[in-house]
Formats: C-alpha cells, sequence, structure tokens
C-alpha cells in the first residue's frame, strides 16, 4: 500500500503558517506573501522531504528560514519610517476580547523576534521544546530561556501578576500566555 502524497496534507497546515508568519511579521499582506512563498518552496522542494516525517515542522522551518532571508534582504530596502503605510493595512479583530488582543498583540509586538517564535511555536503551535530547537537549530535550553524571558515579558508589559486574569477568546493567545502562570483557564 503506497503511502499518502504530502501535497495534499499540505493544506490542512496552511492556517497554522499564516498565523505564525503573522506573528513574526505583523502585517497581513507580508504573512500572506511569505506563506506563499513557503508553499512554493515546499512545493518545488518535496523530493527532498523525508517521507513519515514531520511536515508540519517541515513547513514552519522553510517558513522561518525565508523569513529571515528577506529580512536580512529588507536591511537594504526604505523602510515604512513614519509608520503610515502599515498603519493603513491593519484590521481590527472582530470577535469578544477585542481590547484585551489588541492590548496583547501590542505586548507581543514589543518582545524580540526570538522570544515571539519561541512562544509561538511552543506555545501557540504546539510543538515540544526539542522540536522547536531543532527548527531554529538552536539548543533546547536556548528555546526553553526565550519561551520563558518571553512571557515573563508579556505579563510586565501586560501589567498582570500572578493571581491576574486575562480575558481572552483567542486560542491562540491563551496558548502562549498558559505555561507562564497568567493562564486564565
Amino acid at each position: 500500500m503506497n503511502a499518502p502524497d504530502p501535497r495534499e496534507e499540505l493544506v490542512e497546515h496552511l492556517p497554522a503558517m499564516r498565523a505564525f508568519a503573522l506573528s513574526l511579521t505583523r502585517n497581513g499582506a507580508q504573512a500572506d506573501d511569505l506563506v506563499q512563498d513557503t508553499v512554493i518552496k515546499a512545493w518545488t522542494n518535496f523530493d527532498k522531504f523525508q517521507a513519515g516525517s514531520n511536515l508540519r515542522a517541515w513547513l514552519f522551518t522553510i517558513l522561518r528560514n525565508t523569513f529571515y532571508s528577506h529580512r536580512r534582504k529588507s536591511k537594504r530596502e526604505v523602510a515604512d519610517v513614519d509608520g503610515a503605510f502599515s498603519a493603513g493595512l491593519a484590521e481590527k479583530p472582530e470577535h469578544d476580547g477585542r481590547l484585551q488582543l489588541k492590548d496583547f498583540m501590542t505586548a507581543f509586538g514589543q518582545i524580540p523576534v526570538e522570544q515571539r517564535e519561541a512562544l509561538l511555536l511552543v506555545g501557540a503551535s504546539g510543538f515540544s521544546y526539542e522540536q522547536a530547537a531543532e527548527m531554529c537549530g538552536v539548543a533546547i535550553g536556548t528555546i526553553k530561556s526565550r519561551a520563558n524571558r518571553g512571557r515573563r515579558a508579556l505579563a510586565e508589559l501586560m501589567d498582570l501578576g500572578p493571581d491576574d486574569d486575562l480575558e481572552l477568546t483567542d486560542r491562540a493567545t491563551l496558548a502562549v500566555l498558559s505555561a507562564s502562570g497568567n493562564s486564565p483557564v
């Protein structure tokens, strides 16, 4: 019996890839472009994918590497210094907890990209510390440290104490904060 084609499974990972891309870029259009670039790279390199291995981890690694490649290239480009263009692209979420989510996203955007990446991979995307460390090409302790520093920084930026409740309806946000002791669950 032949194993299923991993290309058919790729679509299942698009929402998680977009969420990860959005958290790295903090811009919807750039996140969409990043996911599209990732899908193209994955599709053209499926011959390098090892059947039976973790497709999601492979895709996230491609996405992460593509993000950092674009980031290095963008240093030669002119930035949106006053933020006028990027502010025009933002859209407020349409759900309960809108203000709390906005506060969270503001705080999340203030922590270093390496800490955001660790929190997203381990907290929101459900990867183990070991898997996240492998995808990022760092030691497990480094990922644990980045995630813990990120959680502490988020709690501090949001003025959350150990007994404070954070009432959000967004599951990804709850997952990121869950291990910090500030979980509303």
